[in-house]
């Protein structure tokens, strides 16, 4: 899934990706003339989990990932008053500092815009299944939800 919809839909972008992520391409998407606030949140590959040393990870999705994904953008959008909402998350292999995922809300205010970011942040981290495969500095490794 890589795909942007109409203006009249506020629901812009939603897409799992095996190629890096944009930040502008996202913070144009939800661009809208009505928004007086618009919040992104931009999740990294960090060097540490859980008091050991990552040094990769990778990101797998379930073929049924990206009809989750909608499911909760559509509810977000019926929950709060969003103007403009997307989503993408990377698959496969990705380095200390990659960019893991974004997602942005655009709303008439910004109480709106932070609400609307973190539940969609939140739900899609915990609902949408998509796997990480920790790489350890040790040697060893595990499987994790994403969330």
């Amino acid at each position: 899934m890589d795909g942007m919809s109409t203006n009249d839909d506020p629901i812009r972008l939603l897409a799992l990706r095996d190629t890096p992520l944009s930040l502008d391409e996202v913070y144009a998407a939800v661009e809208h003339d009505a928004a007086g606030g618009t919040d992104i949140f931009v999740g990294t590959v960090r060097d540490h989990d859980g008091g050991k040393g990552v040094t990769a990870l990778e990101y797998s999705a379930h073929p049924t990932a990206e009809d989750e994904l909608r499911r909760i953008a559509e509810k977000i959008c019926a929950d709060h008053q969003v103007l403009a909402l997307a989503a993408v998350h990377r698959v496969g292999l990705l380095e200390i500092n990659d960019v893991a995922v974004i997602v942005a809300v655009s709303c008439a205010h910004r109480g709106e815009a932070f609400e609307a970011c973190r539940k969609l942040i939140d739900t899609l981290k915990h609902d949408v299944p998509i796997w990480k495969h920790q790489r350890f500095a040790d040697g060893t490794d595990e499987w994790v939800a994403a969330c």
